[in-house]
């Protein structure tokens, strides 16, 4: 199992030098950086695009991706700008995880419709994989089609498990807001299904944290994302935990 870490707090802190902390948690053997889209929390997590932006520009060779760009909250063809424009900066480094979101204040702050998100992150994917494919659809032109696109991760749960199997390249499982064994036990729903790669990510900094990473190893997980917060243990003793 390959592990990665996030780029951002998601708790109240100082701001902090987005490229430094991607340089120092790649020396220190994280295979893989991500960050969220939050916002109208009360504090600042930094734009994912903005952020990514950063760390491509910082790093060389480490995977880069959104877990999760809450697609309601775009407008499909500004998102798909934004994609094709990180793409441009961080190449074929780039996953991109997307979510109808869960948290109503991030609605409430772009002042979108928190009831219907289901229906319209369907509806909006779907142009979404035309924009990333072609650069263009009938209704706009954005670019010459790129020659690679970034692979979609779905992060969800329920019922969605099953459709991250069956109509995405992968699944980001939270481990910040599910325990272990429900984790697990989705997992291996998304395995029956057929699913492909499987990554639990915004997983906490704990006491427990080599024992958590062990159990999800041999669950089968290809990848876990780590969550670091003000005052964690330092990057290189974290990573070793994981061998």
């Amino acid at each position: 199992m390959r592990l990665g870490a996030t780029l951002v707090h998601l708790t109240p802190a100082p701001p902090f030098p987005i490229a430094a902390w991607a340089r120092r948690l790649v020396d220190a053997g994280f295979e893989s950086l991500w960050t969220p889209q939050l916002i109208g929390r009360g504090s600042l997590v930094p734009d994912p695009f903005v952020t990514l932006a950063a760390a491509a520009t910082a790093t060389d060779g480490v995977e880069l991706g959104t877990a999760t760009v809450q697609v309601p909250l775009h407008h499909p063809a500004d998102l798909a700008h934004r994609v094709l424009s990180l793409a441009s900066v961080a190449g074929d480094r780039l996953t991109l995880g997307v979510s109808p979101g869960s948290t109503q204040a991030d609605y409430a702050a772009l002042d979108r419709d928190h009831a219907t998100r289901f229906a319209t992150f369907h509806r909006d994917v779907a142009r979404l994989r035309t924009l990333l494919a072609d650069g263009r659809d009938e209704h706009a032109e954005l670019a010459p089609a790129p020659a690679t696109v970034p692979p979609l991760l779905l992060g969800s749960w329920g019922a969605n498990v099953e459709r991250a199997a069956r109509e995405f390249d992968g699944w980001l499982a939270s481990g910040y807001r599910r325990s272990p064994d429900q984790i697990v036990d989705a997992l291996a729903r998304f395995r029956a299904a057929g699913g492909g790669r499987a990554v639990v990510c915004a997983v906490p900094v704990t006491d427990d944290l080599g024992h958590v990473l062990a159990r999800y190893a041999d669950a089968g997980f290809d990848d876990a994302v780590v969550l670091f917060a003000p005052g964690d243990p330092e990057p290189e003793r974290v990573r070793a935990l994981l061998p």
